[in-house]
């Protein structure tokens, strides 16, 4: 997952995920009923290693805690997610971030990348097109440059200046959203 995803998720939560395994097991026991056999199916384990993972008596391998944990951020306060969606979608997001930025512009201008901070209001139209994006499971480079695209148009160009600039998102050192 990368930050621009982490961002979207972190900013549709109000409650932190659970940690442990046994909790998370819990969670999604909740999901499929308390069915133990049907949770060991959807994630493709057996119902006793289920079990074990339950009371805490073992902890899933890499494949399968990885699959807990997909099957945990996705299942998330799934209300709580639509509405703060919904809200991004219509009335922007709050962007705050640092990473480095390359650009191309004008002669005379620098053209070194470098790293810098922002705050931003952005438009809901960039919401839209980053959870577009995130279901249609666009890569974190795809989102990367949607983002550049935006923070050329509303945060660097703002209005005019700089008709020729090209902005380049090179890498994010910590990226947040506030919605």
């Amino acid at each position: 997952m990368g930050e621009i995803d982490e961002g979207l998720e972190r900013a549709e939560r109000t409650r932190p995920i659970p940690q442990s395994t046994a909790a998370r097991m819990r969670f999604l026991l909740k999901g499929a009923k308390g069915s133990t056999k049907q949770l060991a199916q959807d994630l493709g384990v057996s119902q006793r290693t289920v079990q074990r993972w339950l009371t805490g008596k073992g902890n899933p391998k890499p494949a399968a805690a990885k699959k807990v944990e997909e099957q945990v951020r996705a299942k998330w306060q799934p209300k709580v997610k639509d509405r703060v969606r919904k809200a991004a979608e219509t009335n922007g997001f709050m962007l705050h971030m640092q990473a480095t930025f390359g650009f191309s512009s004008a002669a005379g201008s620098t053209d070194d990348p470098r790293q810098r901070p922002i705050t931003h209001k952005m438009p809901g139209s960039v919401a839209q097109q980053l959870y577009a994006a995130r279901d249609a499971g666009a890569s974190q480079a795809e989102q990367e440059r949607i983002l550049a695209e935006a923070l050329r148009e509303h945060y660097f160009k703002d209005g005019g200046r700089a008709r020729n600039l090209d902005v380049e998102l090179n890498d994010i050192a910590w990226m947040d959203m506030e919605i």
